[in-house]
């Protein structure tokens, strides 16, 4: 009987999750992660005074085998997927699996699927909308006609970079655990960007300045992903830092120790600090209405986020309402 006692906490022990044996009304083994959660003085004790959570403790008590989802052990609300089986003679293995995590992801991807579904809705909706009209009405007058038409087209643009993004997101997740293996030149990467964003800033007047050693470590990476990420970061200066008369971009590389950083300056309106913990979140905008017209979608620092993690890197963001903003990538340097 001895040995098999010492079988039984060997097995629970050897579990990360809290499990623990229940003889009769005695709870006669509970593994760190149970004692960590239910209390550490439950074994040897009672089992009612150790589980409080009426399901699970009928199921207990009643020795029913099962797998069931229940909530409020070790808090309010947390949710558990419970396996409760029998060992014989009065006794049952019960063991909790947290699915806090699971039910966060499935959160998320509800929210995603939402908030997607919205941001290309608006858009169609205007572009259903006048195309009805257009088509409804062919005594229009050539000015209202090429309205709707520039309308349409800007509305059907928008869409296609929502998904061209989406897309993106994508293809950065599918491979956010292959390591890439090209070496890249950040330097070249900037000045390809920066040369590819003063062609096609329009009415943005702003200069975008490049400081950077003529010596740089190159990193391992994706050096499409890189672009992209780079690229991301200018547009978003660009956007909403050159509101003030005079105002720059900088974009600085520079060797640090083991890894290479890049940090992407302007002198926009900043944000407030109670928005930045979210503005790498899908489809999260500060200024909806300003962040809309101005051409963005909402997603272009989640992708920014989603490539740093992919490059083993670290992102940080700093920002000051009325002075401006600084985004920090840091890359490992290649060896």
């Amino acid at each position: 009987m001895a040995d098999f006692e010492l079988t039984q906490r060997a097995l629970v022990d050897a579990l990360d999750e809290p499990a623990l044996v229940v003889e009769g009304l005695t709870v006669s083994v509970a593994n760190s992660a149970a004692r960590d959660l239910l209390g550490n003085a439950i074994e040897g004790r009672d089992v009612r005074l150790a589980i409080r959570q009426p399901e699970l403790l009928g199921h207990v008590l009643a020795g029913h085998p099962g797998d069931l989802d229940i909530a409020g052990v070790g808090g309010p609300g947390r949710p558990w997927r419970v396996t409760v089986r029998t060992l014989g003679l009065g006794t049952v293995f019960v063991r909790l699996l947290d699915r806090s995590d699971n039910l966060s992801t499935e959160k998320m991807r509800v929210d995603f699927v939402a908030n997607a579904s919205h941001e290309l809705r608006t858009p169609l909706s205007a572009v259903l909308g006048y195309a009805e009209t257009l088509a409804d009405d062919p005594k229009l007058p050539p000015e209202t006609v090429a309205s709707f038409g520039r309308t349409v087209r800007d509305e059907a643009g928008r869409m296609l970079r929502i998904v061209e993004d989406l897309m993106s997101l994508s293809r950065i997740e599918a491979d956010r655990f292959v390591a890439p293996e090209e070496l890249v030149d950040l330097r070249e990467v900037a000045q390809t960007v920066i040369a590819n964003a003063e062609r096609g800033r329009g009415a943005r007047k702003c200069d975008i300045n490049l400081k950077a050693p003529k010596r740089l470590p190159k990193v391992r990476g994706d050096h499409g992903q890189l672009m992209q990420l780079l690229d991301n970061l200018i547009s978003n200066a660009l956007r909403y830092g050159c509101d003030k008369p005079g105002a720059c971009v900088e974009l600085t590389l520079k060797h640090s120790g083991s890894r290479v950083e890049l940090a992407v300056v302007d002198q926009g309106p900043g944000i407030a600090r109670v928005h930045l913990p979210r503005v790498t979140e899908r489809f999260y905008r500060v200024d909806e209405a300003r962040s809309r017209e101005s051409g963005g979608t909402g997603l272009g620092l989640a992708i920014v986020k989603h490539i740093v993690e992919r490059h083993r890197g670290t992102l940080a963001i700093d920002s000051k309402v009325g002075v401006g903003t600084t985004v920090t990538v840091s890359l490992p340097a290649a060896s």
